[in-house]
C-alpha cells in the first residue's frame, strides 16, 4: 500500500467516525528537519563538540569583520 493509499483510507475512516482528517503526507517534513537539526546541535554541547552552523557564521562575522576597500 502507498502512502498516498494508506492517507486516503485514514481519511475515510477519519470522516466515518466524525474525527478531524489527518494530515497529508509531507505537511511537516521541514518541521521535523529542523526538529533535528536543533536536536544534533543542543546534543553536540554537552558531548563537547564545537557549533556548527549559522551561530558559528554569526560569532565569525561578528569577530571577523571584513574590511572595505574605498576604492
Amino acid at each position: 500500500m502507498s502512502i498516498t493509499q494508506h492517507y486516503l483510507l485514514d481519511t475515510c475512516r477519519a470522516h466515518q467516525h466524525g474525527d478531524p482528517a489527518p494530515p497529508g503526507p509531507g505537511a511537516h517534513d521541514w518541521h521535523v528537519a529542523r526538529e533535528l537539526r536543533d536536536y544534533r546541535q543542543f546534543r553536540a554541547v554537552p558531548a563537547g563538540r564545537p557549533a556548527r552552523g549559522r551561530m558559528r557564521q554569526a560569532l565569525r562575522r561578528w569577530l571577523r569583520p571584513r574590511t572595505r576597500s574605498t576604492c
